[in-house]
């Protein structure tokens, strides 16, 4: 694998990883939205990951990246509660909560925030790599 084909999957992947934390960050920011534009509870989004393969030149299967598959919402149900002062109540005072749980999304945003500084230092590292091997024999 040469350097440059190396930083662009690690590209991809950091592509991917900023997609999933600004789904995320959507999660946290309607965790109390009990009505959307569409007029229902919001649901948690979901990212899902796949392989970008290319044919190599001996003709198997060659990881060339990472991208993201689809976001997707996550069908769980929400808490109910009681409030009957919510616009949102129905006619015995319930509201549905979205399905978002804090300490979750947290978790998630962490390990997304982490496999993009390991890419970062991938590339940073490649870069550092190809420099030296400029020096080489100067």
């Amino acid at each position: 694998m040469n350097l440059i084909s190396g930083i662009n999957i690690t590209g991809s992947a950091l592509n991917a990883e900023k997609i999933r934390m600004d789904v995320i960050a959507q999660n946290i920011a309607n965790a109390h939205t009990t009505k959307g534009a569409d007029g229902k509870v919001y649901q948690r989004k979901v990212v899902s990951f796949q392989s970008i393969l290319d044919k190599s030149s001996n003709g198997s299967a060659a990881t060339q990246g990472v991208r993201v598959a689809k976001i997707s919402a996550d069908q769980t149900r929400g808490e109910t509660i009681y409030n009957p002062s919510d616009p949102s109540a129905d006619k015995s005072g319930n509201v549905e909560m979205p399905n978002v749980n804090l300490a979750t999304e947290m978790v998630d945003l962490v390990g997304s925030s982490r496999a993009y500084e390991a890419n970062l230092s991938v590339i940073r590292n490649a870069k550092q790599m190809a420099s030296k091997a400029l020096t080489i024999g100067h």
